[in-house]
Parts: C-alpha cells; structure tokens; sequence
C-alpha cells in the first residue's frame, strides 16, 4: 500500500519518474551525499543529516523529506524548525519543490522560515504562499560568500573563543544583534530555545568575541559572531554584530578575519556566510577580509 506522503507529493518531473516521501535513517548517507554536491548551499541541511546520522532521524527534532526519479535520490528539503530545500539538478527543481510544496500542504506551517539556496527556496515559497498564508519578510537576495583560503587582513589578536563563564557576558549581546536583524527579541522565557542555543555554542567553541572595558570599566562585548552551522567541511558564520557605539573603527573586518583564521586552523577549511544584499557595509568588510560570492540565499521569516 502507498504511504499517505506518497499519495500527496507525487511528483511531476521533468524526465523519468518522480515521486516524493520521508526518508528513513537507512536514507541518511544518500542525503548526505546529495548535499556534497554544493556543501555551501546545502550546509544548513547537512548540518542537521549529520546530527540525525550520530542520533536518528526520531531525535533529530525534524523529518527530511526526498524526491526520487528512476530511484535515484535527486532532492531533499528538511523540514524542521527551519525548512530547507537542496535541489542541485535544475532539471528537475520544478517537479521537487512541487512534490515538497505538496508536503507542506499537507503538514501545514510547523516552521519559523524557509532558508537556503535561493533558486529553490523562492519557487518554493511561491508554491507555499497560497496555502501557508501570512510571511514577515521575505528576503529574496543575500549573497552566498566564502573564503578557503587566509584572511587578507591581520586578524584582531584581541578575537577569542567565548568560555562558558562569559554566557551572561556574551547573551545580551546575542540578543541585540537578533533584534537588530530580524526586528523582535527572541527571548521568550527563562531558559528558552534561544538562551540553550547560546549557551551550546559558547560550550562547543563556537562563539567568538572580542570583549573591551565598557564606559564604566566593566567587561563589554563589542565583537561577536558564531559558527551557526558546520558540516561537509564548511563552517557558516552567523549573527556576527559589532557594539553600535564601536562601528566606523573597522572591528568587524579585524574580528571576521580572526573568525576565519581561527575556524580555518580548528574546524573546517572553507569558511562561508550569507548576508542581506543592501547591507553593503558589511558585504565590504566580507571582502575585505578575502570572501567571494559564490552563490545567493534566500530567507523567508514567519
């Protein structure tokens, strides 16, 4: 008998023949192999298919769905707090993100945004829109920048890892550059989804700042930035944020190319990001330190 997400999501390809399901944890390293095709684009996925291969799909907090022809996986989307699509063959684009639209239907809205590479991701949410119903922005161009090589520019020696007793330290900064960015504060409560993330990324070594005395003499993050997702051998810079009162001193150019230096040495040799594409400060001091676009994302917020 065919599965119910068989029934809703097949397919209309291209060429052979498509259809769409959840995979299973025996699918895994097929996935991950779809992914390796362009482990930029796909790193928030890959990400996530690594954590569910070291711990299951059943806790990995999300399901991937895949699209198939001739049984050959083609195309994946993973549908967590985030919905992310990898769709590298053109090809067959339409018919997959037909097939994953038909899936959301069906499932309904379970995710804070859609994000990814932006030839999948717009389409996509053009397919969505009719049935998922109101969006706070969308964000159609945003440069997809890496750099696999040293920094350009002398990295700040004053660029650290975070430690753990620096949380409290390093959270409020977090939080000002969350609401800077996206426009609300993501604290919810005490001890809330963001505050863990947070925290887990100061325990895994993956917050870099670099903290100054304040105006009056106490400890102040005026440099920050995070490794937000890291896998395939690439390591994505997220939520990197300077002290609005220390902008104009060229912090973030110093501070990226130590984040560079120090993930390049200690985590992944290819460093990437995305950033919006009217933020051309920012996109500047990205080249600066040595990163080119090799790519667009998109980013869709409820």
């Amino acid at each position: 008998m065919r599965g119910l997400w068989e029934d809703v999501a097949a397919g209309r390809p291209d060429a052979g023949t498509g259809a769409a399901r959840v995979l299973a944890d025996a699918d895994l390293p097929r996935a991950l192999a779809l992914c390796a095709q362009d482990p930029v684009a796909a790193v928030l996925a890959t990400t996530r298919l690594e954590q569910a291969l070291a711990v299951g799909l059943r806790r990995s907090g999300g399901q991937v769905w895949g699209y198939e022809v001739d049984g050959a996986l083609v195309a994946l989307c993973w549908a967590g707090a985030n919905l992310v699509p990898v769709v590298p063959d053109a090809a067959v684009r339409a018919a997959a993100l037909d097939a994953f639209a038909a899936l959301g239907r069906a499932q309904g809205r379970r995710c804070s945004s859609v994000v990814g590479d932006a030839e999948a991701v717009v389409p996509l949410w053009e397919r969505l829109a009719p049935s998922w119903g109101a969006v706070r922005e969308v964000r159609a161009d945003q440069p997809s920048m890496v750099v696999d090589h040293d920094p350009v520019v002398a990295p700040d020696p004053a660029v650290r890892r975070s430690v753990p007793d620096e949380y409290e330290l390093v959270l409020p900064a977090c939080v000002r550059m969350f609401t800077e960015e996206v426009g609300y504060s993501p604290i919810g409560g005490t001890g809330g989804a963001y505050e863990a993330r947070v925290r887990s990324l100061v325990r895994e070594g993956r917050s870099f700042v670099r903290v100054d005395p304040g105006d009056d003499g106490a400890p102040q993050v005026v440099f920050k930035a995070e490794l937000g997702a890291v896998a395939g051998g690439v390591a994505q810079v997220q939520g990197v944020w300077v002290e609005p009162t220390r902008r104009g001193e060229r912090l973030s150019e110093a501070g990226m190319a130590a984040v560079v230096a120090l993930t390049r040495r200690d985590v992944a040799p290819t460093v990437s990001l995305y950033a919006n594409h009217y933020n051309e400060r920012a996109l500047a001091a990205y080249r600066a330190v040595g990163f080119r676009q090799v790519g667009t994302y998109a980013t869709v917020l409820f």
